[in-house]
């Protein structure tokens, strides 16, 4: 009797100091994947509040927008540096999914809150003008760089 629980407290010891709090590098990439799906969420949220507020039409979330916004935020990562590059090919990209009168895209970088992203791109009158524009679908995509900072695109459209 004694041999066999001599044997378990080195093994249930061996098991128990075996676990790690640390997070695994898979639940470190979901927790920052749904980090950003939140600030998108929230970006959505306060420019329908604030389009509301004007007496404009809420903005319906698009899919085919989000796909063309992800891959825009992706560019400017791996670019280094926001731009609106290629925003002509993403606006004909967009117009051969969905039929649009028209397509416009804010972009945006160093915010760690959505509140900060919307002041900023308010306190410049032709992104305001875009967040006020005409428009019936957004999407809206968020990420961090290898450094921790975040890049936004919103891309908007008319149907």
């Amino acid at each position: 009797m004694k041999m066999r629980l001599l044997f378990a407290i080195p093994v249930l010891f061996v098991l128990l100091h075996s676990c790690t709090a640390e997070p695994l590098q898979d639940d470190t990439i979901i927790e920052e994947a749904q980090n950003n799906a939140f600030l998108e969420q929230e970006v959505l949220s306060i420019v329908n509040d604030h389009r509301v507020s004007l007496g404009l039409n809420k903005l319906e979330f698009s899919e085919i927008a989000y796909k063309y916004a992800n891959k825009h935020t992706d560019y400017m990562i791996a670019k280094g540096s926001l731009s609106h590059d290629n925003f002509s090919a993403r606006a004909s990209s967009i117009n051969s999914e969905v039929t649009v009168k028209m397509v416009a895209e804010n972009v945006a970088k160093d915010y760690d809150t959505a509140m900060e992203a919307f002041e900023g791109w308010y306190q410049s009158s032709s992104h305001k003008k875009t967040m006020e524009g005409e428009f019936s679908h957004t999407a809206v995509s968020v990420k961090k760089n290898a450094q921790g900072e975040f890049y936004y695109t919103q891309l908007f459209y008319q149907e």
